[in-house]
């Protein structure tokens, strides 16, 4: 919005899904979701609610919020319920958008210049001007999960193929995601603080 040559206009910015709505169109994991909805509920703090808050309401500070992602992908259905809450809390309209049916928005923020990484979280004025973007997972989960998979791959025969390894470690994943999604939040609060100078 902010720069010239994106592509989203104030207008494509209000054609993306409200949460509700993108939650009501999704084809699978709405189970997920939901469960990840309860747990998201633990993962903000009063002052971090009272953070948000403000840095939603100051003035040039973060009053809009883009996601991008799709509802087969097991961080947007960890992560997005903690978007939502975070705009909830603030006062933040939210938009929702998938992203294979808006790769031309996709390619703007991609992970290291060449990734399609999902959940991206983009956040605006609101008068639309960009103000910093989240990409994919927090830090911990990058770190945790690769261990996961390390520590799958030792348990499994050597001729494993990397999905069943992959597969094999998921229960490990889905036991931290709430831890995650607290280290989200963290992560969040500290690019808007930076970015907007609170």
């Amino acid at each position: 919005m902010a720069e010239q040559t994106s592509v989203v206009s104030q207008e494509r910015y209000g054609q993306g899904f409200t949460y509700p709505d993108y939650i009501a169109q999704i084809n699978v994991n709405k189970d997920m979701f939901e469960k990840y909805t309860e747990t998201a509920a633990d993962s903000m703090t009063a002052d971090d609610v009272e953070f948000f808050s403000k840095a939603a309401s100051m003035d040039g500070g973060a009053a809009r919020m883009m996601v991008i992602g799709e509802d087969w992908c097991p961080d947007v259905y960890r992560g997005l319920p903690v978007f939502t809450r975070i705009a909830e809390s603030a006062g933040m309209e939210l938009r929702v958008f998938p992203r294979d049916e808006n790769l031309d928005i996709m390619d703007e923020f991609l992970n290291r210049g060449e990734f399609r990484s999902i959940p991206t979280v983009v956040f605006y004025t609101s008068g639309g001007d960009y103000l910093c973007h989240w990409i994919e997972r927090p830090a911990i989960g990058y770190a945790e999960g690769a261990q996961f998979v390390e520590e799958a791959r030792k348990e499994m025969p050597a001729d494993a193929e990397e999905a069943q390894v992959r597969q094999a470690a998921r229960p490990r994943t889905l036991e931290r995601y709430p831890a995650w999604q607290r280290a989200t939040v963290e992560e969040m609060r500290a690019m808007l603080s930076e970015k907007l100078g609170i």
